[in-house]
């Protein structure tokens, strides 16, 4: 059975009064885009603080109704609760009914970050014939970022697979979905401490581990419960302000020697970022990918 689909161009400060709108006039359901996205403009929205809800400036908004739902009663009804749109701003189509889940999953194919590092969803078997050449990670997107998609990922990944990991204890700060924790381990980290300042991505950091068969190699905490033990290796995929606010504590956990990456910095921001870590680390190197960089290097001493 098809569906209606009715779409239109909002402003963010405009979403939650047109969405309970939509709601009241039968909405099954109501999805929230970039209506800048594939444009110079698009801006990626990373993982939000706890309780936050961050929007693009203009959103394109997409609302399911039942397939016969009358489209003229719908303007009307539309024209009564938000009398600012005008019916030229609404667009109708008929979308045909499918395998929602499956269709979002067929999105995501096998990706490869350096030179065996592979990321795969459960949808899609590795072959059998690359199984002793390449290290896999089994994931799906979900509620917390990354899956290896976005460039800042796809940096600390590549970097990881760069590093000897053989029996090291890492970090990673900002653990999200728990992507890079768990590419550490199956690259032979022995141990990997992941912090995060949001529930639910310590409860995906757990999930994917568990599918990943590695949970027990993996400790998880939000930033208050994490005692301090220097590692071996550490990777912090976040924002470029926390990172500048917090890399006199990251320095601590840090081994002299040992080498560190940062990402989730805009191209703009790397300078200053590279001037505030050279207090603590050495051979500092920023690498870039899109507008997105990566800065690494090793611990002083």
């Amino acid at each position: 059975m098809p569906f209606l689909e009715l779409s239109l161009t909002i402003r963010a400060t405009d979403q939650e009064r047109v969405e309970l709108a939509l709601e009241e006039a039968g909405a099954l359901a109501v999805t929230l885009l970039d209506a800048d996205a594939d444009t110079p403009n698009e801006r990626a929205i990373l993982e939000p603080g706890v309780g936050e809800t961050p929007l693009w400036g203009e959103i394109s908004l997409q609302a399911l109704f039942e397939a016969d739902t009358d489209r003229a009663g719908l303007l009307y009804v539309l024209a009564e609760l938000l009398p600012e749109i005008e019916p030229s701003q609404v667009r109708f189509r008929e979308v045909a009914d499918q395998d929602w889940t499956r269709a979002w999953m067929d999105q995501f194919k096998p990706m490869r970050f350096g030179r065996r590092l592979w990321i795969y969803p459960s949808t899609v078997e590795p072959p059998g014939d690359d199984a002793d050449a390449a290290v896999v990670v089994r994931l799906d997107p979900g509620l917390a970022f990354g899956t290896g998609t976005h460039p800042t990922t796809a940096l600390c990944l590549e970097w990881l697979d760069g590093l000897d990991l053989s029996g090291r204890h890492v970090i990673d700060y900002g653990c999200g979905s728990g992507v890079l924790a768990i590419a550490a381990i199956k690259l032979g980290a022995a141990h990997v401490d992941g912090i995060d300042n949001d529930p639910q991505a310590i409860l995906a950091s757990r999930d994917n581990a568990e599918r990943n068969g590695v949970a027990d190699r993996l400790a998880l905490y939000l930033p208050d419960e994490f005692v301090v033990r220097a590692c071996d290796v550490f990777v912090a995929n976040i924002l470029a302000g926390p990172l500048g606010e917090l890399a006199p504590h990251f320095a601590t956990c840090v081994k002299p020697g040992a080498p560190f990456a940062l990402s989730g910095i805009l191209v703009g921001q790397a300078d200053e970022l590279v001037a505030r870590y050279a207090e603590w680390f050495d051979d500092l190197v920023v690498a870039t990918r899109e507008d997105w960089v990566r800065i690494s290097g090793r611990r002083r001493g």
